[in-house]
């Protein structure tokens, strides 16, 4: 059984190879969901994610000879970025094979550490057992992402620092994908505080975890923006820790991931990918159970494709009404779009893009439609720039 003595070793370990991160109150995000919230940023790992961990204590307790036969992993990218890095560091080949549909940001990350990528399978389970065949077929040694002693013991180091930095706190959310960083977080925080309350958090769509702690059959599957946790197998050891220890795991509904996103964005100035930011998704998916309380998120990764991270941003602003999306019925004559527009720069508001469809999307000759965008300070004001509209034409918010 790992114990805090052998997190605490580990820790000393990977010293001077993994970034100790700060870890920081934030006051946005409390008055939002009425915790005392503290953020573990993890995500500023030179691999952009707390994997450095877990890969660079599994490393160094290599043998000589297993340096020499290289490594192999499997991984959705993060973890495939420290063992591709850390390998690096300690001159060993490795191989790493990805889903064929990981985001391309993690898979030039990995590339870039001189690492053999392969893509292969539609999902984490498939690029598994293809990592193990290569790994009978060309004696590599096998890092598995978190059903491992010592990659369980380094993931626990996240943990470890954020009680040693704030020892009052009354409970951790950890994100949950195999149940490695959730197992060593239980170890360490439990070993320095028995109080303390741990929770796991899985996206709905995956969430075996939860399903086996209830004793149901897991069933799993799905689009997920929080693709590094769509995890189908718990680890066997982090299941047996988990089981014993947590206080529960909380699943959490995919919405909550993208609002999670745009909140770390705007109030923590820190940028997440979904897995990255699943602690803070279960916050606010399950605020009454935190009320009051001393929280202590991680923010274990911030690889997120930037061309996704806009989206989620910009279907944030529509959510809560700082974007407007208008579809309004107009009479086609001269001079409607200028009164619209001014009634819109009247109200405050900025038009960033407008369709005007005058041939077939109306239903009469006489008419047109148009679509405009328009930005917004808050819902009050979208509220606003709507009556305007509306005190002349028939408007619709899409």
């Amino acid at each position: 059984m790992i114990t805090l003595a052998d997190v605490q070793q580990a820790s000393e370990r990977i010293a001077g190879r993994v970034l100790r991160t700060p870890m920081l109150p934030c006051q946005a995000i409390s008055r939002v969901t009425g915790a005392e919230v503290l953020l573990k940023l993890d995500n500023m790992q030179v691999t952009g994610a707390f994997k450095e961990r877990g890969a660079a204590n599994r490393l160094a307790l290599l043998s000589d000879a297993e340096r020499a036969c290289g490594v192999i992993a499997m991984s959705a990218g993060n973890h495939a970025q420290a063992v591709a890095r850390h390998a690096h560091l300690l001159g060993i080949e490795a191989t790493i094979v990805m889903p064929k549909h990981t985001p391309s940001t993690k898979v030039t990350r990995t590339r870039a550490w001189g690492a053999r990528v392969l893509l292969v399978g539609d999902t984490l389970a498939e690029a598994a057992a293809h990592a193990h065949h290569l790994a009978d077929s060309e004696s590599l040694v096998f890092i598995h992402p978190y059903d491992d002693p010592a990659i369980i013991a380094g993931q626990g180091t996240l943990a470890l620092e954020m009680l040693q930095d704030a020892p009052d706190l009354d409970a951790l959310i950890m994100p949950v994908g195999g149940g490695g960083l959730l197992a060593g977080a239980l170890i360490a925080a439990t070993g320095l505080n028995p109080c303390i309350s741990v929770y796991g958090a899985e996206v709905e769509t995956y969430a075996p975890m939860a399903q086996r702690l209830a004793g149901r059959a897991v069933s799993v599957g799905g689009a997920t923006i929080a693709e590094g946790i769509a995890v189908r197998d718990i680890g066997e050891l982090p299941f047996e820790i988990v089981r014993r220890r947590v206080a529960g795991v909380l699943v959490t509904p995919e919405p909550a991931f993208e609002e999670a996103i745009g909140l770390l964005v705007e109030g923590a100035k820190t940028v997440a990918e979904g897995a990255g930011a699943a602690g803070l998704a279960a916050l606010l998916a399950y605020p009454e159970r935190f009320r009051g309380k001393k929280v202590g998120i991680a923010v274990t990764g911030g690889n997120i494709d930037a061309r996704i991270l806009s989206n989620v941003l910009l279907r944030d602003l529509l959510r809560d009404g700082r974007l407007l999306r208008l579809h309004l019925q107009i009479p086609d004559r001269p001079g409607v779009l200028a009164d619209i527009a001014g009634k819109i720069g009247g109200s405050g508001g900025n038009i960033i893009e407008v369709s005007h469809q005058r041939l077939f999307a109306a239903a009469s000759v006489q008419a047109a439609e148009l679509e405009v965008m328009v930005e917004a300070r808050d819902p009050d004001h979208a509220n606003a720039i709507v009556e305007a509209l509306e005190q002349s034409y028939i408007v619709r918010r899409v």
